[in-house]
């Protein structure tokens, strides 16, 4: 996502991402630039989605690093496009791999990160949202047509978790990652001081 804008931008929405790994990412970088020209986001699938925490992002990053690396690394392999009925997002189903993401996102929803989610947790990959209810058609026929014609592997290994911070512009702040199956971790980023009640 990015890195370094002022702490005092960032705001308390946090979310545990793993990023795909090229050639993949890069497909669907420019395939959601395609379909939402404004969007900069890193091709990724999302473990815990945004959410408010409830205690010092130090704390939240210590549950992650203590918890995610209880998983070994998997393999995730993306199927077919796919819209949410009431949201109107369009994304790419995941279908082996979405148990080891269902686990993942049930062991990791606690303490301080704990959230009631909007909608039941689904593991996917997001191509496009908040679009408006004339073009969904049209982007869902583009989105199906660019994934048949893709022609590489449609299948990547989870091997590491990001833990990552939103600003009020909505630019996602890498703060720390955690290798699957290996209790060592690294601060990739600096964590804010956030403490709610």
């Amino acid at each position: 996502m990015y890195k370094d804008p002022s702490v005092r931008d960032r705001i308390n929405s946090f979310a545990l991402v793993s990023y795909i790994p090229e050639p993949l990412a890069g497909f669907l970088d420019k395939l959601r630039r395609e379909l939402v020209p404004n969007c900069f986001l890193r091709a990724h699938v999302t473990i815990l989605p945004p959410r408010p925490i409830t205690t010092c992002s130090e704390e939240a990053w210590a549950t992650v690093r203590t918890l995610a690396p209880r998983f070994a690394p998997f393999e995730v392999e993306m199927t077919s496009v796919e819209v949410f009925p009431v949201s109107d997002v369009i994304y790419v189903n995941i279908g082996l791999g979405g148990k080891p993401l269902q686990e993942m996102h049930a062991a990791v929803n606690c303490e301080g990160l704990h959230f009631k989610e909007t909608y039941r947790y689904h593991p996917h990959v997001t191509l496009a949202q908040d679009l408006k209810p004339d073009e969904l058609d049209e982007l869902v026929h583009v989105a199906r047509v660019r994934w048949a014609e893709y022609s590489f592997t449609k299948c990547f290994q989870v091997e590491k978790v990001v833990f990552v911070q939103n600003t009020r512009r909505n630019n996602w702040v890498d703060l720390g990652e955690c290798l699957l199956g290996q209790p060592e971790s690294k601060l990739v980023g600096e964590l804010t001081d956030l403490l709610v009640g």
